[in-house]
Order: C-alpha cells, then structure tokens, then sequence
C-alpha cells in the first residue's frame, strides 16, 4: 500500500529530476502541449507502492505486468495516470470534459505506423519548401549567399497623436545578448541598422547614423515618448496591433575559411526581404482559406487581455506568411489518405501553432523563441518572434533553431518510439543512464503482436460524475483541476479552433464550437464558477469513484495550491464519498526553473492525498497538536532534502495545507451531514481548521525550520544522500 511503500527521497529525486527536463524522461509528453502534467514518475511510483507490494526502490527498474486490474482517471488532463497505468498493463477508463484533452491523450496511446508516419511528414515538409521555401531565406550581406531564416524579429508600433509620425515600442533596444553570442546586438531606433558591443549598458553611438540609443523613447507599463516630438504616447491603440519587421536570425551551413564567422547571425531587412512579405500576402488572398479559423474570441479570463490589445479573432493573431503556410499544410495533411497518419500530423499542426503566431517572444539571451504558452497565459509582448515554419536541418540531421515543423515531427517520432521501448534514467555517479524496462509498452496494441498483447483503453470526452459501465476498480489515480491556476479551456481553444476544421467532421467530440464548458473545475470569474461550484463538482466526481472502488483500494490524487481556502473543497469532497485520507505525502511536481515559478514565492511541491473506505494509517500521522504536526512535517522536508530538494517556505506552506486537511477528514468524518447545503459543509471545514490553530500555529510550532527556509524559488537541487525509512504502528479504519 501506498503508505507504506511510497519512499519520499526515492521518488523525489526522480521526480525533481524529471520535471527539470521533462521530455528526457517522458519523451512521449512532446505528442502536443498540455498544462501543469505532473511527473509520470511520480504516478509510476504511486501505482508501483500501491500494487507491487514492496518499498517502490525496489520495484521501480523493474518491469511489471498489472493486466488484472482496473484504473480510473477521472480527470486525465494530459494522461499521466493513462500513460503510466497503461505502460504496466493495466485496464484503464480515464475522462476529460475538454475535447483537446481527450484529443492528446488519444494519440499519445493510438497505434501509429510510425514508418509511414515519418515519410508523410518529410513529405509535407519537401512540400511546403518547393512551395513557399525560399520566403524563409535572406542573402546574406557578409558572403552573399542564400541563407535560411530562423527567426524574424516584429516590433509593435503606434501612430503618435502629436505629430503623426510612426513610433515603434521598443521596450529596449538590444536584441541579443553576449551570454550565446560573441556580442551584445542593438538595433538603431534612427536608421534600422544593427550593431554589435561589447558594453550592454553603454553600447555607443550607431556605427551607421552615429545616433546616440535614446534612453526616454522606450515602451513601458503602457506608455513611451514619441522619438520626433518627445510627446507622451498611450498604448495600446484600437484595432489589431501592427508591426514591423526589424531583424531576422539566419542560418548559413558549412561556412569555413575567410567566411567563417564565431556567433549568431543577424540583420536588418533588405528591400529582397519585405518584397517577399508582399509576395505573402498576396499569395495568401490568392489562395484563400479555408482551414484558417475565422472564429471571435470569446470573453474569458485570460482572453481579456488579447481583447483589451484589440485582438478579436483568432486569425488575427498570425501575420500573413504564417496563414500561408498553415493553409497549406493543413491542406496537404487533409488529403492524407491513411486515418492515423493523417491525424498525427493534425495533432502536429496543433502544436506547431504554439511557435507559429505573432505572440511569440523572443528570448534575448537564449536566443530563441519562446511559445505562446510559456507562462500559461496570453502575454501580448512588444517584440515578436516568427519562427521557420518548415524548420531546418542542421549538422548529423539535428533541427536548427526552434517552432519548424521539422522540430515538432522529430519530437513526435521520438514519442512513439518510446511507446514501443519505454525506459526509465537512473543516476550512475554524475551520469544519467537510460535503462530499458523489459515487457513494459504503451498503446492499445503493439504492431506485429498477436491480439493477445491489446489492451483496454476507454477514453471518455465529457463528464467525468456520470461514466458508463459498473466494473469494480482497484485504484483511483488522477491530478485534478487547481482551482483558479490555469484557463485550460480558454488556452486550448487557442488550438482547438484549427484542429476543428481539419478533424472535427469524422469525430462528435469536436461538435462544439469551444472547449470551454459550465461543467468545468476551475474557477473562472467571466463564467461565474466560484469555491463553491469547484466544492461540488469535485463532490459529486469523488463520489462516483468512491462508489466503483475496491474496499480498501485507493483514491490517491496530487494538490497544491497557495492558498488554504482552495484545500475546502478537497476536504469536502473526500467526506461526501465516505472516505477517510489515510495519507497525505509531498512529492516535488513542478519545475522550479518555469517562468511563472523561479524567484517567486510559489511552490513545486504537491500533496499526495491517499484516501480509502478502509485500511491502515501510522500512527505516528494522527496528531492533536500543532506541535505534533510541525515534527511530522521536519521529517518530510528533511526526507524530501535527502531526495535533493531544499524546501522553501512556499513548498512548506503547502506540506502544511496537506496535512491539515487531512487531519480535518479523519476528524470531521464520524460526524459528517453530507445532506447539509454546500456552504455549511465547506464552512466546517474552515472551522475545525480554525479550532487547530490554522497555519499560523503550525509555522508558529516549526519554529527555525520555516524562518530559515528560503522565501523564494531558487531551482537548485541540494547534494543527494542516502534514503532513511521510519517505521511506527498503524491505526485501523
């Protein structure tokens, strides 16, 4: 059972490692983009301690055959739990109210002729190079010769209302920096001309104008001052914002002797450049479209702020080159005769539009673009990165730069290749080594096998409270929804607009217009989904689970969140299914180095809430006492530094909301009123919470553990030691 077998330093260290890079790991999360996917080898390790008997160190590296029994995930997401339940031969049911989920989830577990495969997509990429190849190339003012573009650099520019002149909003006026390349790279505000220096505070005057860079004309917090008449300029204006294409990164291969240059290259564009821009357009009202979505976007959350820059349809957020080729990718994959190869490359163009939009940044140290959903959201910066759609091909085959299609297909190739070998990456001294799992696979079948090696797979798009069927399971997996975290719905429609036009016909759950559904559990102010709404669709979810289970088998999920309120609705739900939490375990889950998490006070640490009818829990976990509690939770943040991580007070303010928790269902469940209105059972929750002392008295009872732990993400593993066990008695239930 999981209490017993789940070894926090063992498993944090694999998970901590994983989510540094993820896709070493777990190659087969590059099929599409999905949010916050917990660890695989942290579901691995939960399904492992539960059904293989034995400490999970030693099971781990081992192959493993469960194809007795039965896993449901109610709220699949990504398919952690599908993909790792799936891999050790279990029967798996899983259900997603959003269409993309179940899309991805779908083809990471779809057998796929992966031969096949990958000649279709050199194909449209052979394709799409005759066609509309060489609007991706520059000549290169150094050798003269032809180069691939790898990136282009877009600037939003205004209209001054003083003097009406144009003005572009340069938040700054260097580009690269001399940490990738051999030298800072500033772009001349006055002539256009880039140059290159050595001192990034002081670059000095422009080679070319010998203009000074000027300091106020800037853009920042929605305001700069015109370069011409100094007048204070507001944006953003009204409309679908503008842009003009300032620099590009090119590529040159095989450039030696007196051509050879060390660093990135770059310039400005010629008169060659912006004829093939026009040459774009035009070829775009040529063609027309008829994959190119021209759906609004709808009032939301997250999509406020694309309204509020004067975004209103989704088309508007591509500029004309990348309609082309969109257009005509979508049009070569739609003549693809063969169903599953056909798909995978839809399922590609959906990934690819992440690179493929006029929201990309462009990350000035990496040198490299950044996709739309690298912070989860919708940020509208004022320096746009448009990426080769095609990709290119640099030395040994290896894709140069990013956001190409030839980048997404190698990723998705690699995918498959793992369903069909998976392995695991254990730490040999300071190497990783990939170690194959002998009998282990992912898919519904293996190609070449007799029907003896299929396996059931039931992906469900639609409401998780109501699945079909009456067999008993024998374990509950899941990462349900965070609340208010992230706009799953909103941010996928963003892909599910396009791929809609190229499947939706052949498949019903593409029926509606949006992902976005009342049903769904997160908190979202424009569709008036509160704490009290995520309380009762996480009630009504654990109930039905609950009611499938196994005596004595688990409900075992992954939660964190900053704030205490936002564990409510898990107590709740928990005592409404009749259930006691029998466990309550930390597991880093979230990658510290992420934008939205490094140098902030957030956590990446999630609870492992174990939860079951009947069972055994320690002893040792049943305190009455804020100080009791405080010396259960010393353990667990010396456990998880033993694993290689060094709690911060984020990550140890949510260890505390996990055993509160906890501690409210074992104690709140003999008395519990399931009939009561769902603000009175919520409230006694936070009341007993209240009568322990809340987190004030637990940090309070920490004492020197939480005041010297850092206040912010740094993302450094500490030095890894040696695993250390604790034993005690256990208490029925």
């Amino acid at each position: 059972m999981i209490e017993r077998h789940f070894q926090i330093p063992f498993v944090a260290r694999l998970a901590l490692a994983e989510k540094q890079i993820q896709q070493n790991y777990r190659p087969l999360i590059a099929i599409h983009k999905w949010f916050a996917r917990r660890p695989g080898t942290l579901f691995r390790a939960l399904i492992l301690s539960e059904l293989g008997r034995q400490p999970v160190e030693e099971t781990y590296f081992q192959g493993h055959d469960f194809s007795d029994k039965h896993i449901l995930d109610p709220f699949m997401g990504g398919g952690t739990t599908v993909v790792e339940a799936n891999r050790l031969g279990c029967k798996v049911t899983a259900a997603d109210i959003n269409p993309m989920s179940w899309w991805i989830v779908r083809q990471q577990i779809q057998d796929l002729d992966l031969d096949a495969y990958s000649r279709a997509a050199e194909a449209l990429r052979v394709h799409l190079r005759q066609e509309i190849g060489h609007l991706f190339q520059t000549r290169c003012p150094k050798t003269g010769r032809l180069a691939e573009v790898k990136y282009f650099l877009w600037v939003k520019t205004t209209t001054c209302g003083s003097c009406g002149k144009p003005h572009d909003l340069f938040p700054s006026y260097l580009i690269a920096q001399d940490v990738r390349h051999t030298a800072n790279v500033f772009v001349c505000v006055y002539c256009g001309a880039l140059f290159e220096s050595q001192d990034r505070a002081h670059p000095g005057p422009c080679p070319i104008c010998s203009h000074e860079i000027p300091t106020d004309s800037t853009a920042s917090r929605n305001r700069t001052r015109c370069l011409h008449c100094h007048e204070l300029i507001s944006y953003p204006s009204k409309g679908v914002p503008q842009h003009r294409l300032f620099a590009m990164e090119y590529h040159v291969p095989n450039v030696t002797g007196r051509e050879s240059r060390k660093g990135r290259l770059f310039k400005a564009p010629d008169a060659d450049d912006l004829a093939r821009l026009e040459e774009a357009a035009e070829r775009l009202a040529k063609l027309g479209t008829r994959f190119v979505p021209d759906d609004a976007i709808p009032k939301g959350d997250e999509t406020e702020r694309l309204h509020r820059w004067g975004y209103t349809c989704y088309r508007d957020l591509f500029n004309a080159r990348q309609l082309l080729g969109l257009e005509m990718s979508c049009r070569w994959i739609a003549s693809h005769p063969e169903t599953r190869v056909r798909e995978a490359l839809a399922t590609n163009l959906s990934d690819l539009l992440r690179y493929q939009n006029m929201l990309c940044r462009y990350d000035p140290m990496a040198l490299k673009s950044l996709d739309i959903f690298s912070v989860h959201g919708f940020p509208v910066g004022l320096i746009q990165c448009e990426s080769n759609i095609m990709g290119i091909e640099g030395a040994r085959g290896l894709p140069v730069g990013s956001g190409g299609w030839l980048n997404i297909t190698e990723k998705f190739s690699k995918a498959k290749r793992y369903c069909q070998q998976p392995f695991e990456v254990r730490r040999d001294g300071s190497r990783k080594v990939e170690v194959p799992i002998s009998g282990e696979w992912i898919g519904t079948a293996r190609r070449g096998s007799s029907s003896e090696h299929e396996r059931h797979v039931d992906l469900i798009c639609g409401d998780s409270t109501s699945l079909p069927g009456d067999s008993l399971l024998d374990g509950v997996f899941t990462d349900p929804p965070y609340f208010g975290n992230v706009q799953y719905a909103e941010l996928m429609d963003f892909c599910y607009v396009w791929l809609r036009r190229l499947v939706g016909a052949t498949h019903r759950e593409f029926a509606g217009r949006t992902t976005r559904n009342a049903g769904e559990l997160t908190g979202n102010v424009n569709m008036g989904r509160d704490l009290v709404h995520f309380t009762e669709g996480m009630s009504a979810t654990f109930r039905m689970a609950a009611a499938r289970l196994r005596p004595g088998s688990p409900l075992a999920f992954t939660f964190h969140h900053n704030r205490l309120e936002a564990y409510v609705p898990l107590a709740v739900a928990i005592l409404d299914a009749g259930l006691a939490c029998s466990g309550s375990l930390p597991c880093p889950a979230e990658m510290g180095a992420s934008i939205h998490i490094n140098g902030t006070g957030s956590s990446i640490v999630d609870t492992v809430f174990v939860c079951r009818q009947t069972g055994l829990v320690p002893r040792r976990w049943i305190v009455e006492t804020a100080t009791d509690l405080a010396a259960v939770i010393r353990e667990e943040v010396q456990a998880l530094a033993e694993g290689g991580l060094k709690a911060t007070q984020g990550d140890i303010r949510c260890i505390a909301y996990g055993h509160l928790t906890r501690l409210a269902v074992w104690n709140l469940r003999a008395g519990w009123r399931r009939d009561h209105a769902t603000p009175a059972r919520m409230a006694a929750v936070q009341s007993w919470y209240s009568g322990f002392g809340g987190l004030a008295a637990v940090l309070a009872a920490l004492e020197k553990c939480f005041a010297d732990a850092p206040a912010r993400q740094d993302w450094e593993p500490v030095g890894m030691v040696r695993d250390a066990s604790g034993s005690g008695y256990e208490i029925p239930f």
